[in-house]
């Protein structure tokens, strides 16, 4: 009885080693990529009052069907205590209303302009469009590109100014907080951008990557120099590819220029989507398309990119599977420990990200749920391949093959 006491414990010793150690990865990763995002910056770091010399800024909104949006964008603008800015908003052939809207609030501050776009030329994505003419009407010495879906804090404009003169950059770039309403909101957005952070690492991973594929920006709030701008054949040089903000980053760092990612979670807000279907949409707009613009080694990681998306959201649920087959008598040992430490590992991980994204952690409970929603976006983004359609409008993203 003896004997067999002392083999029943180093057994049971040996599978919860193997158990722990298989479990590793789950524990330990999620903390590695919270690590690596601490070491981010902030434009909290920077003033808030405006230099003394402050340039001329140009804020150009791209707007198409944006009437439940450009009235707040505008005014959060107008707000801004810097002291000098003009704000053109871009008219992209809007049936909704919101040119209407815009120049409401331009009759009432002359500091707003609205503009019409003309017809998209073939061979042109509609924001780089509009974005490309409103910098044609811009007198600023600095452009800054927003999202009618934005929201601007009163001392973004100075805080980011200040920070694009003390690093000397040609293009800065603010990293702000996602507002979230819905259910699915709540549940998908913060495992996306947690997987976002997984690939980039904080804004200093970012902004000392020697890698042009480590380089980003945000399309949401994006400035560049006037200078820079027209040096670099303004949006043309993107005017094909899905995700603008990306390569424009990735093409200024290749050009030998500086750019800059900063995080300004207190100056600056947006609400990407407001539903199931937005999401999915939205997103699947993005992460194939663009996120192979993204990936290093070139041609080679662009092939296996695609098993590289789908493995993100399957790792995650493995372990929760495996914990269901427990059930039906399939795993048993070993792979019983390993699944249930792992599980446990990813709620406690996912209740901490709930939590600093400001949602309740009993969503943590629901990440499951939230990884099958995140696979259906991965597998139907893969399958549409570089076809994209985006507010009535379709179109086919270039890809950069080189490297």
């Amino acid at each position: 009885m003896v004997f067999f006491g002392v083999l029943v414990s180093v057994f049971s010793h040996h599978a919860l080693g193997i158990a722990v150690a298989a479990a590793l990865p789950w524990i330990v990763v999620p903390w590695m990529i919270l690590a690596r995002w601490s070491r981010s910056k902030s434009l909290d770091e920077e003033s808030p009052r405006a230099p003394d010399d402050a340039p001329l800024v140009s804020i150009i909104i791209p707007a198409r069907n944006e009437a439940h949006n450009i009235a707040d964008c505008v005014r959060t603008v107008l707000a801004s205590t810097y002291p000098r800015l003009e704000v053109i908003v871009v008219d992209d052939h809007s049936t909704d209303g919101t040119g209407e809207i815009a120049r409401a609030i331009a009759e009432m501050d002359v500091r707003v302009r609205v503009i019409d776009n003309p017809d998209l030329p073939a061979g042109w994505f509609g924001k780089q469009w509009a974005c490309q003419h409103g910098a044609d009407s811009a007198q600023g010495a600095i452009l800054i590109f927003v999202d009618a879906d934005t929201r601007l804090g009163t001392d973004l404009l100075a805080r980011s100014v200040n920070g694009m003169q003390r690093t000397q950059a040609d293009l800065y770039t603010v990293l702000g907080r996602q507002e979230m309403e819905s259910f699915w909101e709540r549940l998908v957005q913060p495992q996306i951008f947690t997987l976002l952070w997984a690939r980039y690492g904080g804004t200093e991973w970012i902004n000392r990557s020697a890698h042009v594929a480590d380089k980003i920006a945000n399309g949401q709030y994006l400035m560049i120099r006037r200078t820079a701008y027209d040096a670099m054949q303004g949006h043309a040089l993107v005017r094909a590819f899905v995700a603008e903000d990306l390569m424009l980053a990735q093409q200024y760092f290749a050009a030998g220029r500086t750019t800059v990612v900063v995080i300004g979670l207190q100056q600056l807000s947006t609400r990407m989507y407001t539903s199931l279907g937005e999401l999915v949409q939205g997103w699947g707009k993005n992460v194939f398309a663009a996120g192979r613009e993204a990936v290093p080694f070139g041609k080679m990681g662009q092939v296996f990119f695609p098993v590289v998306l789908l493995a993100m959201p399957v790792l995650q649920l493995i372990p929760v599977v495996t914990l269901l087959a427990v059930l039906t008598g399939i795993v048993v040992g070993a792979g019983v420990i390993w699944a249930a430490i792992a599980t446990v590992a990813l709620l406690v991980w996912w209740a901490f990200v709930y939590w600093f994204e400001g949602q309740r952690i009993v969503y943590a409970v629901c990440c499951p749920l939230g990884a099958i929603v995140v696979l259906y976006i991965f597998v139907s983004a893969i399958i549409r391949g570089r076809r994209v359609s985006w507010k009535g409008r379709r179109y086919v993203s270039t890809v950069v093959t080189e490297g």
